[in-house]
């Protein structure tokens, strides 16, 4: 009977284990996928406003040229505001230029992601790799030394795959500076 608890022990460590990995790991990739909805609303909304902002001025912009057409003179507030339209399209571009920015973040949290997933396959398929030895005639002995290099196969696993992947997130590649998140 003695036997049959050490076994269960092993058996209930090593299940343990796996959960305590997988969840861990599943909800780092939950995380990510989170962030990345954040990141992806944020950027559409700054778009949405930006092109919103550039109609708006692209618009008035046309209302004075077809009066100008329609041989109207132009007042003085025409005039200051047919000058002042070309910087503020521009501020309204870089605004957008900005949040389309917001794609080298959500590509590297969409890569950490895919990086996890994948780690978190090779991290069952240990299972596989070092339980398919135990055969119907193993002992206990051996069933139960199989199981402690399970465990640590896995510990080592899940350790190697914490370790590849980054915490933060950066923006890269931008003329507007370097920007690290989460």
């Amino acid at each position: 009977m003695k036997r049959k608890k050490i076994l269960g022990s092993h058996v209930k460590r090593l299940l343990s284990g796996v959960s305590a990995h997988g969840r861990r790991h599943l909800t780092e990739v939950e995380t990510d996928l989170l962030q990345t909805e954040l990141l992806l609303e944020e950027a559409i909304d700054k778009l949405t406003g930006s092109f919103m902002a550039i109609h708006s001025v692209v618009g008035a912009r046309q209302d004075a040229i077809n009066r100008l057409l329609a041989g109207g003179v132009p007042s003085a507030e025409d005039s200051a505001q047919l000058a002042g339209m070309s910087g503020e399209i521009g501020q309204h571009v870089n605004t957008a230029i900005t949040s389309m920015q917001f794609q080298d973040m959500t590509s590297q949290l969409i890569d950490r992601t895919l990086k996890r997933v994948s780690g978190l396959r090779e991290f069952l398929c240990t299972l596989d790799e070092h339980g398919a030895d135990i055969t119907l005639e193993s002992g206990n002995e051996e069933i139960i030394d199989r199981l402690g290099k399970v465990s640590m196969a896995l510990a080592i696993k899940s350790l190697e795959l914490r370790s590849v992947l980054r915490k933060s997130v950066e923006q890269r590649h931008l003329e507007s500076g370097d920007i690290e998140l989460f």
